[in-house]
């Protein structure tokens, strides 16, 4: 696969009263076309920050990033942040109209992704009949409306309960895949990481370094649940989990 980022000794510092904090320090790695790459590290390294960055929310202090071509990104957060007072289909079309991209074409877009995802019947319906999976599934779409080249999910499941996020992980997979977008997730969950991702950038504590990065083959690899079952899982979790040097 072609690669469409490279991020290069990117540095970040944040200038508070008691002085200034390095969030950032050297962070490099690539991206490829189509990949789905997770950000693991000790909270409060700055995984989110790189999210940020990339998202032109926070300005870099020092470093490149470079993609191949001009790339549109698309930003999904740890709250679905849906309008209760939007319908699905409304609350799907808020960046197409934010954007000035609201035409007959898009919107029939937008349909048929609630349709192809299993959400034609709640196309009229208020968020608050959804449940917390999907509400998860129409913030996606919503996502993807602007027909984004590359996703960022921060913690983009980390609010919903241990079964409800099971499901959503092996939705949100199978919907990236399927639309061919490339995806850089921020995540505290190990197990989550490894069932989802082609590779896992393991972040150091403050101020943040790439400790290793994990190409994560499997011999059977499908879904994010069948890929918990598969015999290399096990070994994976424990190699990252020594890399977080996580003392409980």
């Amino acid at each position: 696969m072609d690669k469409i980022l490279t991020i290069t000794n990117l540095e970040k510092s944040f200038h508070t009263r008691d002085g200034e904090i390095k969030a950032l320090e050297s962070v490099s790695f690539d991206v490829r076309e189509k990949e789905f790459i997770s950000i693991v590290g000790p909270s409060g390294c700055g995984k989110s920050t790189i999210l940020s960055i990339l998202a032109d929310l926070e300005e870099k202090s020092n470093g490149e990033i470079n993609f191949s071509k001009d790339y549109t990104i698309g930003y999904m957060l740890q709250n679905d942040s849906l309008f209760e007072w939007r319908t699905v289909l409304e609350n799907c079309l808020l960046g197409l109209e934010i954007t000035n991209q609201l035409t007959k074409e898009n919107k029939e877009y937008v349909i048929n992704l609630l349709k192809t995802y299993g959400l034609e019947e709640f196309i009229d319906s208020y968020p608050s009949r959804l449940s917390g999976g999907m509400r998860q599934r129409v913030a996606l779409i919503r996502t993807l409306a602007t027909k984004p080249d590359i996703l960022l999910l921060d913690e983009a499941m980390s609010a919903l309960d241990y079964q409800s996020r099971l499901a959503i992980s092996d939705d949100i997979y199978k919907i990236i895949k399927k639309e061919g977008k490339t995806a850089i997730m921020v995540t505290h969950d190990i197990a989550e990481a490894i069932s989802m991702s082609d590779r896992i950038i393991v972040l150091s504590k403050r101020p943040a370094t790439v400790k290793k990065v994990y190409e994560i083959n499997m011999q059977n690899k499908s879904t994010p649940i069948h890929n918990r079952k598969c015999k290399e899982f096990a070994s994976y979790y424990d190699e990252i989990w020594r890399d977080l040097d996580v003392h409980i």
